[in-house]
């Protein structure tokens, strides 16, 4: 979970599309039933491969019209790679070996070593320069509390109960839900492609977890 929100800070500053950071991560749900159904045992039906399928194509169309951008440095496609190899793995571990271990554990083993490793990339390769105002205070306080706590336990609290496939499935509901809160929030266009996409990822979640 770091590994892929560090990738995503750097993918902005490095120029990568938001929309090809979308449909690479998208890949995920994919990539983990292959292993899963490999190592793990768990069985995919035809039907929920079906709905895997469905769920990249919807995520392409959602984020179709911001797959173009500028420039892009170079550092920004290995660290998208290492993101999505990262949550896939730590996903099977977690399901593997992790499953019964107290969350609280958990927590503390994962984000001691995420801010060792983030702190020492951050002393190397940053300003160290904060700009406190009320914009900050929130982003960093959504980051903490929503997106590595409350998210994070979700995370663990699903994993020991649900097939990973049908888990990684419920990431195709995040384009559409942020194409949402961009034109709820910032008045960003909806165009039908983008309509028919959400309409797909839907569909393709629902049929994963029709079982």
């Amino acid at each position: 979970m770091a590994a892929i929100s560090a990738a995503c800070f750097w993918h902005w500053v490095n120029g990568l599309p938001t929309g090809l950071v979308a449909l690479i991560v998208s890949l995920q749900p994919v990539l983990t039933s292959t292993v899963a159904n490999r190592l793990l045992g768990e069985r995919v039906a035809p039907l929920q491969w079906s709905g895997l399928a469905l769920g990249v194509l919807g995520v392409y169309l959602v984020v179709h019209d911001k797959l173009t951008s500028g420039g892009t440095a170079w550092p920004a496609w290995p660290a998208i790679t290492v993101a999505l190899l990262g949550i896939t793995a730590g996903t099977l571990y977690q399901k593997r070996f992790g499953a019964g271990i107290d969350w609280r554990a958990q927590f503390l083993i994962q984000y001691v070593a995420a801010g060792l490793l983030f702190g020492l990339i951050a002393l190397m390769l940053e300003t160290r320069t904060v700009t406190w105002n009320l914009t900050f205070v929130f982003a960093l306080a959504w980051m903490v509390f929503v997106m590595s706590f409350a998210a994070v336990w979700l995370f663990y609290f699903l994993i020991k109960r649900i097939a990973t496939t049908r888990l990684t499935s419920l990431l195709y509901l995040m384009p559409p839900v942020t194409a949402v809160m961009g034109w709820t929030l910032f008045d960003e266009r909806l165009a039908p492609l983008a309509l028919a996409g959400m309409a797909l990822c839907v569909v393709g979640v629902f049929l994963v977890n029709r079982a």
